[in-house]
């Protein structure tokens, strides 16, 4: 079993910043690629970003440039610094991490639980 926590969601103004961070824990082994997604209202999960294990990143065309993914391997920690918001990142932001379990080194896709983060004036 593993278990995404994900935390620092919140309301922001246009123009803020916010920082999520999402803990692992339980029965793992390795953690490979780590990612941020979000969900808006209406509209379909979209991948925000995403780190290997060798902290190689990729990000959304619409947040490149604002956003930071980074992670802690030695706290199985991923976070997402999100600078000069918009309301248009409104959303629900959900933690993925891509999990090689024990004692089977079963791989497992997990997923948090989700945080709100609101952009408005």
């Amino acid at each position: 079993q593993v278990y995404l926590v994900e935390s620092g969601g919140g309301l922001v103004q246009p123009g803020g910043s916010l920082s999520l961070s999402c803990a692992a824990s339980g029965r793992i082994f390795k953690i490979n690629a780590m990612a941020w997604y979000r969900r808006a209202p209406g509209n379909q999960r979209e991948l925000v970003a995403r780190i290997t294990s060798g902290s190689t990143t990729n990000y959304a065309d619409s947040v490149k440039g604002r956003f930071t993914i980074s992670r802690d391997n030695a706290k199985n920690t991923v976070y997402l610094q999100m600078n000069s918001l918009k309301p248009e990142d409104t959303a629900v932001y959900y933690c993925n991490a891509d999990v090689v379990t024990l004692p089977n080194l079963r791989r497992v896709d997990s997923w948090g639980q989700g945080t709100q983060v609101t952009v408005s004036s």
